[in-house]
Formats: C-alpha cells, structure tokens, sequence
C-alpha cells in the first residue's frame, strides 16, 4: 500500500468535501476492524497533584505551590477514588498530575508500588513525558531508568499528554517550557525499547498550522514505524476558557466539528500504522464523539469517571456506561468493554 504524502494530507484538509473524507476513513477502518466491534473503557482519571511549574497557558488546571487551591493527594484519597472506580467494574487509573517542582522518583515508585499491591486488578496508565522528564532531571538519572524503575513497581503504560503540537516553534508560544519535540519523542522511544506502550496525541487549535498538524502526524508514524509501541492516537481540540492563552490571543477562535472530524479522517489515512483511533467525546460532546466513529475512530475512549483538566476550561461533558452502548449500537457497531491494552473483556 502507498503511504500518503505530506503533500496528500494537506490536499485533503484544505480541500476534501467532508462527506469524501468520512467515506475514506471509515472504508479505512473497516480494513483493519472488519468485525464493526467499537471498544471503550471504563477508567478513572486521577490528577494526583495540581502543582506545576510548567505553567502551560493553555491550561486552567494548574496552580503553583504556594496557592490555596494547590494540593498533593494523600495515598488514602487515591485509594478512595480507585475503590470507587472498582465499584463500577473499572479497570484502569489515568494517572496524570502537574509537574511537582519538589517530587522526586522515591515518590512515585512509592505511591505506584502502593497502587499495584493494594488494588492487583487496577492498570496503571501514568505519567506523560513532561512528567517522565522532570523525574529524570531533578533525580539525576535516564529516561530509561526512571521508566524502568516505575516499570519494576507496576506502572503499565504512559498516556501521550504534552504532546499538544509536535513542532518547536508551537511550543515556543503556548508551554515554553515543557520538554522539546525531540525529548517527547525519545521518552515515548524508551518506553517501548523496555516493552512498556504508550498512546500517542494530539491538541490542535492554538497556533499552529495545517503544516505543522501533518508534521505531527509524521513524527508520531515514524516512531510507530521504529517501535511498534503505540497502542492509539487520540485528537482533541483546544478548549480556552480562563486560560492565559486566551488572554494573550483574543482572536483564537474555538475549532469547529467540521474542523475536528476534518482532521480526524485524515488522521485516519496518514496514520497507517495505527490500529487504534479514539474519538473524543470528552472535548466534543456526546454527538460529535458519536459521529467520529464515522470517520475512522474505532475507540469511544473512556467512561472518564473523574475529569478536572478540560472541565477547569469550562468543558464538563460526561457519559456512562451505557449511554456508550447505545451510542455505539445506534451506529450499527457492537460495543464491547476492553482493558488497557485492547483486550476485549465484554460485549454487549
């Protein structure tokens, strides 16, 4: 099969009738999921700390240590959240916090240690690659190392948050100083050089250009292409409210449906080597989300139990279990419940 060119891919953002795109990307799908199971998980994500020093003006979710609201959860408060989660049949934790300026790995192999004896059935994915980064720097040691040494106490997978724009220039406007293109990229390469997966992403609708979008998507094909090591992709649009971004660039004007599943069926073709496709319905609603599945997403992605990041932009959508279903069945797909590997462990 000939691989789309940059060239291709830009052709069809700029110019494709929508309707065209949507009929290429599910024929795309169907190629590598001919049975029409749709898959979701039921998980939890936990923010473990709100401190960050990184101070992304894209993000509401933030606060500095020495702020009222600022806060570092006790390993009992975790526990509470995960007992929760496994109340409802959950069986995954999104273990995301900011970068805590005073952290270093004792304490994350502490707290993943804790996790993995206390709740065995729980799956750990944790931890993005500024967080991976920050735990090298201020511990003195490797990406390898910290990642292997989480590994050793349970830490399953790492989720592909920070990657926003995978172009320099980008970064330098919206998080000037979080970890560079080429550190993203090589802590996602040490993971999967030790066996661990990880989920590539994406955040469009700041500053970047259609170009740059494409190139993003050929940074992340290529390392797929090196490692195998991405299990999926995930695509969301930048939600601004009470964000410093929006402050700075009034005029930013918040990405339309049409735009997010425009992008999201050339995804679908440029990235060939993906399996994986998730819809993001925590950022577009429940209907678009739906929709996506028509234009190459074959993952509805997470119950999403707790959600604080996009909700403290002024998002708050929300969805169950079996509002999934139907929105899967009503499609003409058959639901299926998976773990995080894609491993199927229900249908419906």
């Amino acid at each position: 099969m000939l691989r789309m060119t940059k060239d291709e891919a830009l052709h069809l953002i700029q110019n494709a009738p929508l309707h065209e795109l949507g009929e290429r990307a599910l024929e795309r799908k169907r190629e590598l999921h001919p049975e029409k199971i749709t898959t979701f998980i039921v998980d939890r994500n936990i923010n473990y700390t709100n401190v960050c020093w990184v101070d992304c003006k894209f993000c509401a979710f933030y606060r500095h240590a020495k702020e009222e609201d600022a806060y570092i959860l006790s390993f009992e408060e975790i526990g509470k959240k995960i007992e929760e989660l496994l109340a409802i049949g959950g069986t995954q934790i999104l273990f995301q916090g900011g970068v805590h300026p005073k952290l270093k790995i004792e304490w994350y192999e502490d707290l993943v240690s804790w996790i993995s004896t206390k709740y065995p059935t729980v799956s750990i994915h944790g931890f993005s690659a500024i967080e991976i980064d920050y735990i090298a720097r201020i511990s003195k040691i490797s990406y390898k190392e910290v990642l292997q040494r989480l590994q050793a106490k349970g830490l399953f997978s790492i989720p592909g948050a920070g990657a926003e724009i995978l172009s320099d220039q980008v970064r330098d406007i919206i998080a000037p100083k979080k970890l560079s293109v080429a550190d993203w990229l090589e802590v996602h390469r040490s993971a999967h050089k030790i066996g661990m997966k990880s989920t590539a992403t994406m955040m469009f609708g700041t500053v970047e250009s259609d170009e740059e979008i494409i190139e993003h998507w050929d940074k992340i094909r290529q390392l797929q292409d090196e490692t195998g090591g991405f299990r999926a992709f995930i695509m969301w649009s930048f939600q601004s409210e009470h964000t410093k971004l929006k402050q700075e660039l009034p005029d930013l004007k918040k990405q339309s449906s049409n735009r997010y599943l425009r992008l999201l069926a050339v995804s679908r073709l440029y990235l060939d080597n993906f399996q994986n496709i998730q819809s993001s319905w925590v950022t577009q609603g429940s209907y678009i989300g739906q929709l996506a599945l028509q234009f190459g997403a074959n993952d509805l992605g997470s119950t999403m139990m707790e959600e604080n990041v996009v909700a403290a932009a002024g998002v708050t959508n929300q969805m169950n279990q079996e509002e999934m279903i139907r929105l899967i069945r009503d499609v003409g797909e058959f639901p299926a419940k998976r773990d995080t590997a894609y491993n199927i462990l229900e249908r419906f």
